[in-house]
């Protein structure tokens, strides 16, 4: 496998420090509001390329932490007149909604900065001892220029980093590009006690302890939006390099930007949507196929139009998932012909494309387009047939799930048992009606079930139905 690595700038080939393991950390959201679009493509995409490798045979060891600790954390508790500690938790469990909602899975670890301050305390006291920090009053800065490779990861010298910076009147740190690995405490703000007083841990010395704590000193991968190469995981690189002595992350993963009708979306513009209100509009499924329908380091455009054409293209999915598993619990013959044999061992060259295409430095928008060739083919072939089996079926929805769910797509539909149970016991009223040639009362089920969104379809192996 080939990734490209932020670090050097080129496609490298993929290799594990530990054969058959990954390890990998992920920068999780900062918990003062809903996440929004922008959040979610790294949450989505990255749960992918876990999801791949697991599908490849690793054991994947995956932290996505929390941070929640942060001043616009202490802004909004003062807003809604509640904790800090209560803000946070009321935006984790929304977090959670969300996630669960876009198809995301848990990570192995969510480690949160407060449950992490003893090895915060202790990085910050390394790096003090090893004369990369220093204290200034109740603050600790890291020095930058104490570290010679400060601005590899975003191929800045210091220098020219340095001119684009400043220092305001206030700050009591000694050059414009140090930063604050533990800041004294103020009046009503959250505070832990340490050896430089009263106070909590900046926002870049917080993923550095906690990857160090729960992956080790060197992680296979650290991955997250392309805005946070710098200062943040500049930052985490210097902190950890200096602090354990050695190489702290082998590969380096950013995603593109999100633009809006094709501006970039941020807070500053207004133009950002949360989560929860594109879901309401177009449901967490379409925003999940909307993001893997672009290679992860692209820039990608949110519009109604691109949403519409994600949902469309996910209902393709859906329709063609329906039609196998009816054919698979209704068709005559249950057995594959010889003919059946054959193709079902020419699907092979779809796993194939898709395995290729994720290979090639994780790219879904070409592995999403061999799932579609999959379908197309298969469609093809069961309406071809004039008596397809059960079992060719069953073999065509397999190889279509396998893709599917390395893609954490068609998941919705688990949750429709309550509907499914509904419309299953308002079919066999219908046939009962039918069968009696009780016309009215059959016209009348049809009618209830459309009323409920529901189109039947009568076919020789039985009704089929689907929601509008």
């Amino acid at each position: 496998m080939k990734l490209y690595n932020s670090m050097t700038r080129s496609r490298e080939e993929f290799v594990p420090l530990e054969e058959g393991k990954i390890r990998m950390y992920a920068c999780g959201p900062t918990v003062y509001n809903f996440i929004h679009v922008g959040n979610a493509r790294p949450i989505i995409m990255f749960d992918v390329l876990r999801r791949y490798f697991e599908y490849r045979g690793y054991e994947v060891t995956f932290v996505q932490n929390f941070t929640d600790v942060d001043d616009k954390i202490i802004r909004r508790a003062a807003e809604e007149g509640i904790s800090a500690a209560q803000v946070a938790e009321k935006y984790i469990a929304e977090y959670f909604t969300d996630a669960v909602g876009l198809g995301v899975r848990p990570a192995t670890v969510h480690p949160r900065a407060t449950e992490n301050i003893p090895q915060i305390i202790d990085m910050v006291q390394t790096l003090i001892d090893k004369g990369y920090a220093y204290q200034a009053g109740g603050d600790v800065y890291y020095s930058a220029e104490q570290f010679k490779d400060y601005g590899k990861l975003s191929h800045q010298p210091l220098e020219d980093l340095e001119a684009g910076a400043r220092i305001d009147v206030s700050e009591i740190k000694r050059s414009p590009m140090d930063f604050a690995l533990w800041k004294a405490a103020k009046p009503g703000e959250p505070s832990w006690d340490s050896p430089w007083g009263k106070g909590r841990p900046g926002w870049h010395i917080e993923c550095s302890a906690m990857s160090n704590r729960y992956l080790g000193k060197t992680i296979d991968i650290h991955c997250g939006g392309q805005d946070l190469c710098f200062p943040h995981h500049e930052n985490e690189i210097a902190q950890s390099e200096a602090a354990n002595g050695c190489k702290f992350v082998n590969y380096w993963l950013h995603n593109g930007f999100i633009s809006v009708d094709n501006k970039k979306m941020s807070k500053s513009l207004n133009n950002f949507f949360t989560v929860r209100e594109a879901a309401e509009a177009y449901g967490y499924e379409t925003i999940r196929m909307f993001m893997l329908s672009a290679h992860y380091r692209s820039p990608l455009n949110y519009s109604e139009e691109s949403l519409s054409q994600a949902k469309n293209a996910l209902q393709r999915l859906y329709t063609a998932k329906e039609n196998l598993e009816f054919t698979a619990a209704n068709a005559a013959a249950a057995e594959l012909s010889a003919s059946e044999r054959d193709y079902t061992a020419s699907l092979d060259k779809y796993r194939d494309k898709f395995i290729s295409a994720m290979e090639d430095d994780f790219n879904t928008a070409d592995a999403v387009s061999a799932l579609f060739e999959l379908v197309r083919d298969v469609n093809a072939a069961i309406a071809s047939e004039r008596d397809p089996s059960r079992a060719l079926a069953a073999e065509c929805l397999k190889r279509m799930t396998e893709l599917s769910d390395v893609l954490g797509l068609l998941y919705s539909s688990a949750d429709d048992g309550g509907l499914e149970a509904e419309v299953e016991e308002l079919i066999a009223a219908r046939q009962n009606a039918r069968k009696e040639k009780n016309w009215a009362e059959a016209d009348r089920i049809r009618d209830l079930l459309k009323e409920k969104g529901i189109i039947l379809e009568d076919t020789p192996q039985g009704v089929k139905w689907k929601k509008q």
